[in-house]
């Protein structure tokens, strides 16, 4: 028998054990893998790296409005292809049913997002109704609307002019996805027409809650972000300009530290499975004592011993450890395609890097113990069970 089939042979010897032991290190390897990906996302900085669109907020924050009169500066601007903006709308239908609605200029919104698809003549009934507004087709779907309904919404911020918050839509176009992602977004959107929020609302008919400016080329992203701050650096309506992607997951972030929340999760995972692999070492060891005593009657050095033992640890971190982060993977697709551009999540190499980093030093870390006993052990006391 080969010294690896020993060590197999060995971690296997109570199978119930093992098998059960395997299962926790691949359940903490899955969630290591997925929350390493996550926190990777939140602890990114920015990157303009094939960014086709860029979004523009207040530096202060994005619940901060700016003002309308930026969007011809923003039009004039060199590699820049269509500008729009937008205001969120704090959209309630159906009393407590929190809907994301947002005050649109229907042409800027066709210009920048091709993305939304929806027949000519509903985008040219968007554009000419006072009251119009459009649905995603998910949403549509889980509420049975259909072009033409009037859709009453209750606004959270913004009253009309005679104190109601109640508005009344004429639901005149229902947008999908240009693919399969995309459309996984219409669930939870639908747009309104500025002209008629301008003319209705109390107030906010002249602010927007961001820019979204579609780009010629991706790689003029980070310089025409950079020109965008610069232009009004020290102004009233100072900005902070970046990707789409990185503003959602700002969007995101906005739910409270959630790199620290994923820190702590893994902290309590791995602290739990420390106890359990190192539980399950310590007894195998302690089972084994006369067997390891024959193996230094026989020859075996103390320094083979203790490498024995913690190979048997390597063997049983790193056999779970690889089938959880290959779970990972897997899921972390799923996961994406789900979320979307909401959350960008990949297990990349990086996160294949910190989980090798984690196998090794959790079998150190709970193999080292029991190694270092075996390799002390003397062959007398062993045999006479002391």
């Amino acid at each position: 028998m080969t010294r690896t089939g020993f060590v197999l042979a060995n971690l296997f010897h109570r199978k119930t054990r093992t098998g059960l032991t395997l299962l926790s290190v691949v359940a903490a390897f899955v969630l290591f893998g997925l929350l390493q990906a996550l926190n990777l996302v939140f602890s990114a900085g920015a990157d303009f790296v094939g960014a086709t669109r860029l979004v523009v907020q207040s530096r202060v924050s994005f619940t901060q409005s700016l003002p309308l009169r930026m969007v011809p500066e923003m039009d004039a601007i060199p590699g820049v292809q269509a500008v729009m903006f937008q205001q969120w709308f704090g959209a309630k239908f159906r009393e407590d049913t929190q809907i994301f609605a947002f005050v649109v200029e229907p042409e800027r919104l066709h210009k920048v997002y091709p993305e939304w698809v929806m027949p000519e003549e509903q985008w040219r009934a968007f554009r000419d109704t006072r009251t119009g507004m459009i649905a995603g087709r998910l949403l549509a779907d889980k509420y049975g609307w259909k072009v033409g309904d009037k859709i009453p919404l209750q606004s959270t911020i913004f009253p009309q002019k005679d104190g109601s918050k109640d508005w009344t839509f004429d639901l005149v176009g229902i947008y999908d996805g240009v693919d399969e992602q995309w459309q996984r977004q219409t669930a939870g959107g639908m747009y309104v027409n500025h002209a008629y929020f301008k003319e209705a609302a109390q107030f906010g008919g002249g602010l927007a809650g961001i820019f979204v400016l579609r780009l010629e080329d991706p790689d003029m992203a980070e310089s025409i972000a950079t020109l965008v701050d610069k232009r009004y650096e020290n102004s009233p309506d100072e900005t902070k300009t970046q990707t789409e992607k990185d503003f959602n997951v700002g969007f995101v972030k906005q739910l409270g530290d959630i790199g620290l929340i994923v820190r702590w999760i893994l902290f309590a995972v791995f602290f739990t499975l420390l106890l359990v692999v190192g539980n399950t070492m310590a007894q195998s060891v302690r089972e084994r004592i006369p067997q390891l005593a024959v193996l230094k009657t026989l020859g075996f050095t103390d320094n083979a011993v203790l490498g024995l033992v913690l190979a048997e640890t390597f063997a049983l971190c790193a056999i779970g450890g690889l089938v959880g982060l290959g779970l990972a993977t897997l899921l972390g697709i799923l996961v994406a395609q789900a979320a979307g551009p909401m959350l960008p999540i990949a297990i990349e190499g990086r996160v294949w890097l910190a989980g090798l980093a984690a196998i090794v030093l959790l079998s150190l870390a709970v193999g080292l113990l029991p190694a270092l006993r075996a390799r002390r052990l003397r062959i007398v006391d062993a045999l006479a069970g002391r």
